[in-house]
């Protein structure tokens, strides 16, 4: 896909992850995209996997791009930076995740940073308060 196709579906996939969960993150980005698979998001996450990047489906340039195009999108729509920790699940030791194989630090907050639009958050909660209600 090019530059320009890639960078219009990514707007498309953030301004639809934000309308439906209420914030924006790299993994539910690549999902969205098909670079990633549910499947292989759990076995990172149970240390199946040494590094996230290691299962996409795009090169490295590619991933890059994505990041910084959501970071673009981010800032445009103001929405709130939060870098979340990403910890292995199962027992036993709960040792913190890792995106890249280099696992510098400026590319693992990058996969980390969740943008918030807090404002879409509350409609949710509220929205989902009126269900419980009826």
């Amino acid at each position: 896909m090019k530059r320009n196709d890639l960078d219009i579906k990514i707007k498309s996939v953030c301004h639809n992850l934000r309308y439906k969960q209420g914030y924006i993150s790299s993994i539910s980005v690549l999902k969205e995209l098909d670079y990633l698979t549910n499947d292989k998001i759990n076995e990172w996450k149970k240390g199946k996997i040494p590094y996230l990047e290691k299962v996409c489906i795009v090169n490295l340039a590619t991933l890059s791009f994505i990041n910084k195009t959501i970071r673009k999108y981010a800032n445009e729509l103001k929405l709130k930076n939060s870098l979340t920790d990403y910890r292995k699940i199962g027992k036993g030791n709960k040792e913190k995740l890792i995106f890249s194989k280099s696992a510098n630090k400026n590319i693992e907050i990058a996969y980390s940073t969740h943008y918030i639009d807090k404002e879409r958050i509350n409609e949710l909660k509220n929205k989902d308060k009126s269900i419980k209600k009826q």
